[in-house]
């Protein structure tokens, strides 16, 4: 999956579009989300849109890294800045689907099934903000950092790149031929975002290069300015850009708080921020004149990810199935967005997302059943001693990491810790500045810990690596260190898989062993629900499909 998490990365759907008024003071619920299809963004005209104006963004926190593609860039913020900035060859659509994106190809086939080959050809316009045209050699570079042949590269994942034999030069420059050694069914996503070479071909770069800096850029806007006393990103309208010209002049990325993003809003400060599952966050925006709710669920969902690596308490599948019988995902789902949205349900899949059409609930094999679980915890030698349950001499004491601040979090782990103290499991919650938990995760240093994942259209190819054999360090995004042969098979299956159906029911069986190896454990579908400045057009809740940053832009 492309990862993320609330505050690193990884994004629900897009289906009925709501848009509320959020003067009237009142604090009713939103609709219940529906499926794939729409958005609600406001849409306008060019002709309607004043030119300029800045977009003000807040985020949980600065990127570690600002190559997406290196282990510690797959953040969500990382995605919000560099999709203004880089190519993406594909872009999201609001039904959940792909399609080239004009500014960067002129056309994108699959020339050839026996081998499969795709050729991208780049639109002659393309070029890097040092002046540089985009070229084929952009796309070998990319292939060659991310194929997992030199560990030198600390790739966040190798799933398709390592599937590629070549990548060679077309008709001119300005094609590349993409040759794969194996089929890979989801090659459309292969090179989003797409890095220059200068940055692909020397590992130290590719590690280092995008440290607090964006060296390179290509897109409507250019990095402005990066700020860490202030905690921004400022990006500016991209002069030599060479598609339509984006309305604003800037979009100020700044790290704030998330019980501030009211207040701020309120007061002009911020011009929009995620309503998500806040009830507060829904109340005040319904209070607050000016501002608009615009909802369309998407591809976010929380979770908390289990440490099975094999020196974890939670190395044994039958203790964490045991632990995950204890936790009433139902409960949760209730308490944080009941009140958002009246028929709130625990989400069923972790590769496909609530509302989509491949969409199964495969969540009753490890379903909440606190009897089973004290039974499963008896037998495997947990003797319950008064309100603990001890092992040769041992207390069952999980460390549950918390990124701090984070108000969402802080309810989801006290509730985890609530229900798991009814079957005698000790839970511990250890807070983390959020600029630090990232880190603390990708390490492996915790039990439990909770952040959000996001899916994409290529749900195979993102998936994959959090999934992937860990090797040493490099876990790729399997951050709890657990692993399936089956399953890695199966992906490998889907992913040379080309026929849709096939793949979908592919992907359901994974589903069902990813729930039987405990591997994390989703919640609830994100309500996809932001505040958003009224006049604001183009722009709010997106759903399915990707940012405009081109023609999102304020009313005259």
């Amino acid at each position: 999956m492309k990862s993320g998490v609330t505050s690193l990365l990884l994004v629900l759907g897009t289906g009925l579009v709501v848009a509320l008024a959020g003067c009237s003071g009142s604090s009713a619920p939103l609709p219940a989300p529906s499926g794939a299809g729409a958005n609600d963004i406001n849409p306008r005209p060019a002709e309607a849109l004043r030119d300029g104006g800045d977009l003000r963004w807040p985020v949980d926190n600065l990127p570690d890294n600002y190559n997406y593609n290196h282990f510690d860039g797959t953040q969500g913020v990382t995605t919000d800045i560099m999709g203004a900035l880089m190519p993406y060859p594909f872009t999201a659509t609001a039904d959940g689907g792909l399609a080239p994106n004009p500014d960067y190809l002129t056309s994108a086939e699959l020339t050839s099934n026996a081998p499969q080959v795709t050729t991208y050809t780049i639109n002659p316009k393309a070029t890097w903000s040092d002046g540089s045209p985009i070229t084929w050699r952009d796309f070998e570079a990319q292939w060659k950092a991310t194929n997992g042949t030199d560990p030198a590269f600390r790739i966040a994942s190798k799933t398709g790149t390592e599937d590629i034999a070549s990548v060679t030069r077309g008709a001119d420059d300005k094609q590349a031929v993409v040759t794969y050694a194996r089929p890979f069914a989801e090659w459309k996503n292969q090179f989003s975002p797409l890095y220059p070479a200068s940055t692909n071909t020397d590992p130290a770069t590719f590690n280092t290069g995008w440290l607090n800096r964006i060296p390179t850029t290509a897109g409507p806007f250019r990095l402005d300015s990066i700020d860490l006393t202030a905690k921004t990103v400022t990006v500016r309208r991209d002069p030599g850009w060479w598609g339509k010209p984006a309305r604003l002049d800037r979009i100020v990325f700044r790290a704030f708080e998330r019980a501030a993003r009211a207040d701020a809003l309120a007061n002009n400060e911020i011009d929009y921020y995620k309503i998500g599952s806040s009830v507060d966050l829904l109340k005040r925006a319904q209070g607050t004149p000016g501002v608009a709710i615009r909802q369309s669920p998407e591809r976010f969902y929380n979770h908390i990810t289990f440490n099975g690596a094999p020196s974890a308490i939670l190395s044994d599948v039958r203790l964490r199935q045991a632990v995950a019988k204890g936790i009433d995902r139902g409960a949760v789902a209730r308490r944080l967005v009941g009140q958002i949205v009246p028929t709130a349900t625990q989400l069923g899949n972790h590769i496909y997302p609530y509302g989509s059409k491949d969409y199964r609930d495969n969540s009753g094999v490890l379903r909440f059943d606190p009897s089973a679980a004290n039974r499963e915890l008896d037998a495997l030698g947990w003797v319950r001693q008064g309100p603990v349950r001890v092992k040769d001499g041992k207390e069952l004491r999980l460390r549950l990491v918390e990124p701090s601040p984070n108000p969402i979090n802080e309810q989801i782990d006290r509730t985890v810790l609530d229900q798991l103290a009814q079957i005698g499991v000790t839970v511990v919650i250890e807070t983390v500045p959020v600029a630090r938990a990232s880190g603390q995760y990708k390490t492996g240093n915790f039990d439990l810990v909770g952040f959000a994942w996001s899916t994409t259209p290529t749900p195979f190819s993102s998936s994959r690596s959090l999934y992937a054999e860990p090797t040493g360090d490099d876990v790729q995004q399997n951050y709890g260190r657990i692993f399936s042969p089956e399953i890695t098979a199966l992906f490998d299956q889907g992913l040379r898989e080309l026929d849709d159906t096939k793949r979908a029911e592919l992907g359901n069986r994974i589903d069902e062993l990813i729930w039987r190896e405990v591997h994390h454990l989703p919640f609830y579908p994100d309500t996809g629900a932001y505040a958003v400045r009224s006049t604001l057009a183009n722009f709010g809740a997106h759903g399915f499909a990707d940012i405009d940053y081109i023609n999102a832009g304020y009313l005259k």
